[in-house]
Parts: structure tokens; C-alpha cells; sequence
């Protein structure tokens, strides 16, 4: 069978797994590309030639894994984020494409500065800390995370993209105070889906990711945030910035949290889908 006619029907088998016709063909061209290297390009210009039957086994493999519920990202082994492509195990939380309007936000506020100190609370695969080392690269990128499993992808990650991030191992909920003025920028993507809103949640996605990269109390969602929010605001410099990514649903009492805890300018604002998704504020100067 031909690389194009294999394609097809791979795009076929997954639409009939996922649903819609849209989300199968991205499916088969992140396997295809992933696993075999055959991108659209190639496909284009190539696809007359046979594939072989090892690697049509591989992609069949990883549809039959998608077809038991794992998900794509998943079955590859791999994400893109930020044009970059991060190694993801069930460790760790899938990079979202939402998320990458956050890493934006701070670059585009402190993208002149070169002598920045900036942590990423929360990091799972590393992408946002990583991201933000390779946009400003004169800046000391720290980042932390409750599970060793997620640190050791982060830091392959890392080493992989070519960036040095300086990850450890802390749970944000016990950390020790920070050194006061020490930080110029606090990010973090963190648990906030409510436990009474997985059951309208994809499958795959309650499944497979770690519960505790997503899920937060019902009766105390912004958990992190005060969390988070209380360890900034003795890290921060002044002028310095936090920056979330948040529940839609809360966009106006995480905004309240940070104000109470003497942070200015606390705003939040859509993601490209028109859905609340962050928050920044700034210690005062």
C-alpha cells in the first residue's frame, strides 16, 4: 500500500475512533509524522511510495492504542508546543495550545530584559518554564513540581530543547517561605478542574492524565492560587509580575485573591476560543 493510501485509511480509522472527521485527520498526520516522519510534505511529494510493513505495524500499533483510549499525544510519545516538540508520558499533563498564550503573555511584557529570575510553579513536562528559557535566554529559569516522574521528563525536556532550567522537587501547598525580593516573574499552570466537572470531561483526558496535575476540590478552587499567589508576593521584586492560567469559571475571584494579598493591576483576560483562561497582576513598585 502506498504511504498516501495508508494515510488515508489510517485518517478514516481514526475519525471513526474520535468522532469527527477534523480530529482524525490531525490524529493520523501527528502519527504519521511522529512515527514515520512523513509530514504533509512528504506525503504530498512522496506518497506514491509503498510504506513498509514495519511501519505501517508501528502506526497501526499507535491508532490500536488510541482506539483503547489513550491519547494521541499519548501513543506518540511526544507534543508540540511553542513550535517545539516535548517528550509526555501519562506523568504529566499534555501541553495545550491555550497554554501557550500564557508563555506569550510574560514574553511579551519582559522580553527587553535580560536579568530576569523567573520560576514556574507546577511544571509537569517542563514546556512553559522551557519556553520561556528559550524566548529570554539571559534570563535563570527555576521551575518545580510535586511528582519526580514529571521532573524527570521535564529535565529530558529540557536537555533535549537545549535549555537550562533549574527544576526541584517541591509541593507548593508546604513549601518553605521564599527569599524575599528574589524573583522577578512567578508562572504557573496549575491544578484548578473542578472534581464535579470531570464527568463532562473527554475520557481520555480523565483517564489517562495525572489527577493531581488537574483536579482541585469543589469546595476550595483556588486552593493554588491563594497558594501560589501568598508565595509571590514575598518573592516578587518590585515591578515584578505573576502570571496563571485559570478556570474560566473564577477569573473574578482569582483576580479578588491576588488584590487581597497587595498585588495591583490583577486582570484577567480570554484565551483565542473567547474562554476566560488568565490572570496577571504586578507587585507594586
Amino acid at each position: 500500500m502506498t504511504a498516501r493510501d495508508y494515510f488515508r485509511h489510517i485518517a478514516d480509522e481514526l475519525t471513526g475512533i474520535l468522532g469527527s472527521a477534523g480530529e482524525g485527520e490531525g490524529a493520523a498526520r501527528i502519527l504519521f509524522e511522529d512515527i514515520a516522519g512523513y509530514d504533509r510534505k512528504y506525503l504530498f511529494a512522496n506518497g506514491d511510495r509503498e510504506i513498509t510493513d514495519f511501519m505501517a505495524g508501528k502506526i497501526a500499533a499507535a491508532v490500536e492504542a488510541v482506539r483503547n483510549g489513550l491519547p494521541v499525544q499519548y501513543a506518540v510519545g511526544k507534543a508540540l508546543f511553542m513550535g517545539m516538540d516535548f517528550k509526555v508520558s501519562p506523568a504529566v499533563l499534555i501541553p495545550r495550545f491555550e497554554t501557550e498564550g500564557l508563555v506569550d503573555m510574560v514574553t511579551d511584557r519582559f522580553g527587553g530584559r535580560s536579568d530576569l529570575d523567573v520560576l514556574d510553579i507546577c511544571t509537569g513536562s517542563g514546556c512553559i518554564a522551557i519556553a520561556i528559557a528559550r524566548a529570554l535566554p539571559f534570563a535563570h529559569v527555576q521551575a518545580t513540581d510535586i511528582s519526580d516522574e514529571a521532573l524527570a521528563i521535564a529535565r529530558e525536556n529540557s536537555r533535549t530543547l537545549g535549555t537550562h532550567v533549574d527544576f526541584r522537587l517541591e509541593d507548593i501547598l508546604k513549601a518553605p517561605a521564599p527569599a524575599p525580593d528574589s524573583l522577578d516573574i512567578v508562572v504557573s499552570n496549575p491544578p484548578y478542574v473542578l472534581h464535579s466537572e470531570a464527568a463532562g470531561m473527554d475520557e481520555r483526558v480523565v483517564g489517562h492524565e495525572p489527577a493531581q496535575a488537574l483536579f482541585v476540590p469543589d469546595d476550595n478552587p483556588l486552593l493554588f492560587y491563594r497558594a501560589i499567589g501568598a508565595y509571590a508576593a514575598t518573592a516578587l521584586r518590585k515591578g515584578g509580575a505573576i502570571f496563571f492560567e485559570i478556570n474560566s469559571r473564577f477569573p473574578r475571584q482569582v483576580c479578588s485573591e491576588l488584590q487581597n494579598l497587595g498585588f495591583a493591576e490583577a486582570v484577567a483576560s480570554r484565551d483565542y476560543k473567547g474562554n476566560w483562561r488568565y490572570v496577571t497582576a504586578t507587585w507594586p513598585q
